[in-house]
């Protein structure tokens, strides 16, 4: 049941309240959104253990962080020394020892964590009250959560990305697509596994060129996880590689009859203030910043390619039906 809202939040009233949940292994993203939001300090993050997060924090000028109106007021992590350090780098004022407290002091909430197993748990009080949700990727891999997920999607209380999908380097490809002519193939290589980073790929490539996947093939026997996207008639082959432990990759390339595009995604902190300002306009707005149908369809290619991988067979889209 999707949880009674109270409607748009006026930009022009109090400053909007974030709540932030984390923390799991190898997801500083707690630590990242909340300083975007409200700056950061630089004792705080001196002794984190997010040493990578914090040097490209450092590189930023000042005016670039915080997202008018809004502050990240409250957090919780299950390790309560966690939690302090969190608030402690992001100048959080308020933590909690339980999520629910934080319910009737926030505006919305920040789901943080990529292990997708916790989404629907985690997110249910807060979805349950009305409070609009932003879930990191991937939303789920589960048919039955992405059945419970839908209509919160699609009435604008949820929204799900990867933080790729707003990849400053991939704007100038998305502005000169055109120009390769028709596309015969598009490829993404990242680092990490497919559960967790082929939602990146996903969503940097089907920002640029249009959402026709009909069947989903994971390649057998290949020293790392490699899917196949065959797509609808005329529109091209999407190659996806998940390398593993390898040195970080958010790689894309677009091949056309006329020419080749390149992007090599690396400016996370913009891409995750993008994020951020969508998720922010959307609560304010009401609207979905990002096509609820969109979101289920990059899911449920997901998922296709988990049971593609555990039977050994291409699985058409169709068979992973809501």
């Amino acid at each position: 049941m999707v949880g009674q809202s109270a409607g748009p939040i006026p930009a022009d009233q109090r400053p909007l309240r974030l709540g932030v949940i984390g923390l799991n292994a190898g997801n500083g993203h707690p630590y990242s959104f909340s300083a975007i939001a409200n700056g950061f300090d630089e004792v705080g993050f001196a002794v984190s253990a997010w040493a990578g997060i914090h040097a490209y924090l450092r590189e930023r000028d000042p005016a670039d962080f915080g997202v008018a109106g809004v502050q990240v007021t409250h957090c919780w992590t299950q390790d309560r020394v966690e939690t302090d350090a969190l608030a402690r780098a992001a100048r959080i004022p308020h933590v909690v020892d339980r999520v629910e407290e934080m319910i009737g002091h926030i505006d919305a909430l920040l789901l943080l964590r990529d292990d997708v197993e916790t989404h629907r748990p985690m997110a249910e009080p807060f979805l349950a009250a009305g409070l609009p949700v932003f879930i990191d990727k991937p939303l789920a891999l589960d048919l039955e959560d992405l059945r419970y997920f839908r209509p919160f999607l699609e009435s604008g209380q949820l929204m799900s990305t990867a933080g790729v999908r707003y990849s400053r380097e991939l704007d100038a490809v998305a502005a000169t697509i055109r120009t390769l002519g028709e596309l015969t193939l598009v490829r993404g290589a990242v680092v990490g596994d497919w559960r967790k980073y082929g939602i990146h790929m996903l969503d940097g490539i089907f920002r640029v060129i249009p959402f026709a996947v009909e069947e989903v093939w994971s390649v057998p026997g290949a020293q790392h996880e490699s899917v196949v996207l065959r797509q609808a008639d005329g529109q091209p082959l999407v190659q996806i590689d998940a390398l593993g432990a390898t040195v970080k990759t958010f790689q894309f390339d677009f091949f056309g009859r006329l020419g080749r595009l390149h992007a090599e995604h690396t400016d996370n902190f913009s891409a995750f203030r993008r994020e951020l300002t969508h998720f922010v306009d959307q609560v304010r707005t009401g609207r979905p910043s990002v096509d609820p149908a969109h979101t289920i369809r990059l899911m449920q290619t997901m998922i296709a390619a988990e049971l593609s991988r555990a039977e050994g067979r291409p699985v058409r889209l169709t068979e992973i039906a809501l």
